[in-house]
C-alpha cells in the first residue's frame, strides 16, 4: 500500500475508522453537547454528576480536556500525513484511540468513588497515546518543523495532569494553574497553526476570486514577534495571573494579534462564511487577551470567566468548529462552500460567545444569559451533528485521496 486511498480502501471495517477526522471530530460535537445538556441540568439543579469535580471544574475540563482533545486529535491524525508523506492512523488502531478518549470521559464524569491517580491516568491515557504516534510520524518523516505542535500538545498534557492533581488536592480547578496552562496552550495552538492555515486558506480563495489584495505571507518579522510576546504574557498569565505586568503583556499581546489579523485580508472574505469565518475565530485571540488584560488590571469589569469565555467559547470554541466543518467538507470530497446551515452553526457559536460574555458584564441577568449562552452552543454543535455527521459516517470517495 503506497497511498492514503488504498490504505483506506483496504480498510473494510466501519467507515469511521477510515481517517482521524471522522471520529474524533464527530465524538467531539457529540461530546460538546452531552457536556453542555448536563452542565445547565446542574445549573438548574436537576441533576449532579457523581463526580470527584466541582461543577464548575467538571464543566471546564469536560470542555477543555475532553471536547477540545478529540478535536487535536482529529486535526492531527488528519494533518501530520500530509505533514509528513506518511500513512494515516486508520482502523483498529485509530479505534483504540477513540476508545481511550471515550473511557477518559467517563472516568472524570463517575470519579466520586475511584481513586484518583486511576481517574488521571484513565484521562491522560489517550492525549499520551497521541502524543506518541504524532511523535513517532514526524521523527520517523523527519518533519522538524513540525515538532513545535508536538510540543504544544505536551503541553496541554501536562496541564491536564496538573488539573487532576489541583482537583485531588482540593484547589479550585477551574482557576487553577492547570487550567491556565491549558488554555494558554490552546490559545497558542491556534496562533501558530491558524497563523498558517488562516492566510493560506484565504489566498487560495482570494486567488480565484481574481485581482486585488492578498494576505501577507505568513511568519515574517512581526508574525514571529507578536507570537513570542504572546507567548510571554500567557507564560505571566499562568504564573501571576493578577500581576500589573500580567495584566500590561496581555494587552500588548492583544494588540499585535490584531494587526496581525488585519494583514491577512479578512475584509475580502465576506461573501464566503468558510473562509470569513477563520477571520472571526482568530480574532477572538487578541479580543480575549485584551478583555484578560482590563480584567487583570480593573477587577470586575468583565469578571474573569466572562473573559476567559472570549478564549473558550470564541476562540477555541469558533475556530476548532470552523476547521472541523472544512476538514470534512474537503475531506469527503464536497465542495468548499458554506451552506445557509453552516452558516447559522457559526452564528449560533457568537452568540453564545456574546451572551457568556455579557453574563460577566451584567451580573443581575446571569441566569438568563448563562442560558442563552448554553443553547446556542447546543444548537451550534447539535447541527454540526446533524449536518455533517451523516458526511462523517458514509464511506470516503473511491476515486481519488481527499485532499
Amino acid at each position: 500500500m503506497s497511498t492514503t486511498a488504498e490504505q483506506m480502501r483496504s480498510w473494510d471495517g466501519p467507515t469511521l475508522l477510515t481517517y482521524g477526522f471522522r471520529p474524533f471530530f464527530l465524538g467531539g460535537g457529540l461530546w460538546a453537547v452531552c457536556a453542555m445538556l448536563i452542565w445547565i441540568a446542574e445549573l438548574s439543579g436537576g441533576m449532579s454528576l457523581p463526580t470527584a469535580f466541582d461543577p464548575v471544574s467538571w464543566h471546564a475540563h469536560a470542555f477543555l480536556f475532553g471536547y477540545l482533545t478529540a478535536v487535536i486529535a482529529g486535526f492531527l491524525l488528519t494533518a501530520v500525513p500530509n505533514w509528513t508523506g506518511r500513512l494515516p492512523v486508520v482502523g483498529w488502531p485509530l479505534g483504540g484511540l477513540v476508545a481511550l478518549w471515550i473511557i477518559g470521559r467517563l472516568a472524570v464524569s463517575f470519579s466520586a468513588n475511584l481513586p484518583a491517580v486511576f481517574v488521571a491516568v484513565a484521562d491522560l491515557a489517550m492525549p499520551v497515546a497521541l502524543a506518541g504516534v504524532i511523535a513517532r510520524e514526524i521523527i520517523v518523516g523527519q518533519n522538524w518543523r513540525n515538532l513545535i505542535v508536538l510540543a504544544m500538545l505536551a503541553v496541554f498534557t501536562v496541564a491536564n495532569a496538573l488539573f487532576h492533581w489541583d482537583a485531588a488536592r482540593g484547589v479550585y480547578a477551574a482557576q487553577g494553574v492547570g487550567m491556565r496552562l491549558g488554555l494558554g496552550a490552546a490559545v497558542m495552538m491556534i496562533a501558530v497553526i491558524g497563523g498558517r492555515i488562516v492566510p493560506s486558506f484565504t489566498r487560495n480563495w482570494l486567488a480565484k476570486q481574481g485581482a486585488g489584495r492578498l494576505p501577507t505571507s505568513p511568519m515574517q518579522r512581526f508574525d514571529k514577534a507578536a507570537l513570542l510576546v504572546l507567548l510571554a504574557a500567557l507564560l505571566c498569565w499562568v504564573i501571576a495571573p493578577g500581576s500589573v505586568v500580567t495584566g500590561g503583556a496581555l494587552l500588548l499581546a492583544g494588540g499585535m494579534h490584531l494587526v496581525r489579523l488585519t494583514r491577512w485580508a479578512g475584509d475580502r472574505t465576506l461573501s464566503e462564511p468558510l473562509v470569513a469565518v477563520l477571520h472571526l475565530a482568530y480574532a477572538f485571540v487578541p479580543l480575549g487577551a485584551v478583555a484578560l488584560g482590563v480584567e487583570t488590571l480593573a477587577p470586575g469589569v468583565f469578571g474573569m470567566a466572562g473573559a476567559q469565555h472570549l478564549w473558550m467559547a470564541g476562540a477555541v470554541g469558533l475556530m476548532t468548529l470552523a476547521v472541523m466543518t472544512r476538514a470534512t467538507l474537503g475531506h469527503t470530497g464536497q465542495t468548499l462552500h458554506a451552506t445557509p446551515g453552516t452558516t447559522a452553526l457559526y452564528a449560533a457559536i457568537v452568540i453564545a460567545v456574546l451572551a457568556r460574555l455579557a453574563a460577566g458584564l451584567w451580573p443581575s441577568q446571569a441566569s438568563w444569559l448563562h442560558m442563552l449562552a448554553g443553547a446556542g452552543w447546543l444548537a451550534a454543535f447539535g447541527g454540526f451533528a446533524l449536518l455533517y455527521g451523516p458526511l462523517l459516517l458514509l464511506k470516503p470517495p473511491q476515486k481519488k485521496s481527499a485532499s
